[in-house]
Order: structure tokens, then sequence, then C-alpha cells
């Protein structure tokens, strides 16, 4: 039983299933079958960005600039489109490359200049938001292709093509945590930057690659995005930054860094998803929504910091039950 509880999966999943169990309980729309489709596609974006969220958690820093890069990014993506004549899937390509150069920019920054990661990445937040504004005199940009809808709400066996595109990149991302050198050295230096620096890791660049991956699964959402909505828009993302921290965090990432596991993201940004869709259902407003966001992030955190307390304290309990000795 004590093993069972020390299971990074248990809390992510617990949560979750509350989480589930309330809105279905509060609200019999909840478990419709269009509702539960419009989940699967409302997790996609978020869960990806969060993919980026984790790796840069693990190296102990943090990232505000995806929802902000995302707006910028589905600005550039549907003015090339629509009114430079970019092929589609040229656009595409660029979009996620483009991602990866704002990820680039945050890691020099933070890497190279050594500028916190804190400060860095809530430059940009307000940075690329006003840089999306420039684009097409800070309108949206509607009805860019017919053919990028499909990208989003299309299907394959019965199943939304978004899915795919989840399990593919969780795929990728946990087989580089777990298998590769790099992966091994992200724990390492989020754990502690200088023992591997004495290793022979090349902490800097370690560091300045997280961000470049972050930046790319903000690329890959802002496609998800704009195909979503056929449209940009330098409005696009508003917290969408928030999610996919608490996402990460929700599934065990630790903020000082060098630990979280890629698959329990994947379940906590399903438990941010199914809040905001069960207060939706309920009419809550939005300024409540955001609130109960910021108390779920502050919990999860809490959590975390109190891990070794909690743990010991269930340990206790365990070794005082009856017919223990």
């Amino acid at each position: 039983m004590t093993a069972l509880l020390r299971s990074p999966v248990i809390a992510p999943l617990a949560a979750l299933l509350i989480v589930t169990a309330i809105a279905a309980l509060t609200t019999p729309r909840f478990l419709d079958a269009g509702n539960l489709s419009n989940l699967a596609l409302q997790v996609s974006i978020v869960a990806i960005v969060a993919i980026g969220s984790t790796f840069v958690i693990l190296i102990a820093g943090i990232d505000l600039s995806p929802g902000s890069a995302i707006a910028l990014l589905t600005m550039i993506f549907a003015v090339s489109v629509k009114f430079q004549g970019v092929p589609l899937p040229l656009a595409i390509l660029l979009t996620i490359a483009l991602g990866a150069g704002l990820g680039a920019f945050n890691g020099f920054l933070t890497a190279y200049l050594r500028i916190p990661a804190f400060i860095t990445t809530l430059a940009a937040l307000s940075a690329f938001r006003g840089m999306a504004f420039l684009f097409n005199n800070g309108s949206p940009v509607f009805s860019v292709h017919d053919a990028l809808e499909g990208i989003f709400y299309g299907t394959f066996l019965g199943l939304p093509l978004p899915l795919y595109y989840l399990v593919l990149l969780y795929a990728v991302a946990w087989y580089v945590l777990r298998y590769t050198a790099f992966g091994r050295a992200l724990y390492a230096v989020g754990g502690n930057p200088n023992a591997a620096d004495l290793s022979g890791l090349k902490v800097r660049r370690i560091q300045f690659y997280a961000f470049v991956i972050a930046g790319a699964m903000a690329g890959i959402g802002a496609v998800l995005m704009a195909a979503r909505l056929n449209s940009g828009s330098p409005n696009y993302g508003v917290g969408l930054e928030l999610s996919a921290i608490a996402a990460a965090v929700i599934g065990g990432a630790s903020l000082a860094g060098g630990r979280g596991n890629i698959i329990n993201t994947v379940i906590g940004a399903l438990t941010i998803v199914i809040v905001q869709n069960g207060l939706n259902l309920n009419a809550v407003p939005t300024s409540v929504q955001t609130i109960v966001i910021g108390a779920i992030i502050v919990t999860a955190v809490g959590l975390d910091m109190w891990r070794n307390e909690i743990g010991g304290v269930l340990r206790g309990l365990a070794a005082t039950r009856p017919g223990k000795s």
C-alpha cells in the first residue's frame, strides 16, 4: 500500500478522477458525447504546450511566454498564407520553426546571458503579444485557408486528428526523457546544475535547448489554434501559459527542477481542461474561472513543497496501524 502511495501517478490521477466526478455530478451535459468530443479537442493544445513547459520546469526554469507566442505565430501564419500566398504545408513548417526561434531567444537570454527565466519570459509575454498587434493593423485574420480546419477537426478511424498529434508528441517526449542522454541531462541540470557542470554536462546548452523545445511546442500549438478557428488573432492564447504550467505541476513536475513525468503532464492537462469545461457548463464567469485555475496552481505547488512532510505523515500513520509492533 505504501509503495502504491509513493507512485508518481497516484496524485495526478486522483486529482483527475475527483474533478471528473465533480463535473459529472454538477451538470448532466458533461457526459454527452458531443461534450466529450469537445474535451478531446480542447485538451490537445494545452497538453502539447505543456510538453514544452515540462521540459523547462525540469531544468528549474519557467516559461510565461507560450500564450503570447501563439498569438504572434497565428498572426504570422495567417498573414503569410492568406495575404502572402505561402503554401499551407510550408507555412506550417515555418510557424513551428519560428516558434523554436522564439524559444531560442528566451533560451539565449536565460542560459547564456544569465537573466532569470521568470524575467526573460515575462518580458517575452509582453513583447510577443505587442508584436502580434503589429500585423494586419492589430485586426484578426479570418478564413485563412479552406483546408486549414481539416487539420484540427478531421478524423481518422473515428478519432479526432489532434489525439494522434498528442499521442505522437508525448511518445517522443517520453522516449527522449527516459532513454536519451539529453533527457537524463535535463533531470541532472534541474536537480543540481553545479554537480551537472562538474560531471562534464554542457549546462547552458541543455538549458538553451529546453527553451527551444518549448518554443517548438508553442509553434505546433499555434498551428492547431489557427486550424481550430481558421484564423489568426493577437488575442489568442491568453492564459494558456498558466494552464500549461498548471498541467505540468499537477502532473508532479517540481518547480525546483529535476523532477517530473511527461505522462503525468497529460493527466494534469486533462484535469485543467475538465475543470474549465465543468465551470463553463455551469455558467461560471470567466473571472471566477481564472481565480480557480490560480488556486489550483497554488495548491499544486504547495503540495509539491510539502511532499516530504505529507509523505512522512502517511508513513507514520501506516506504521501505527493496529497489528504493527
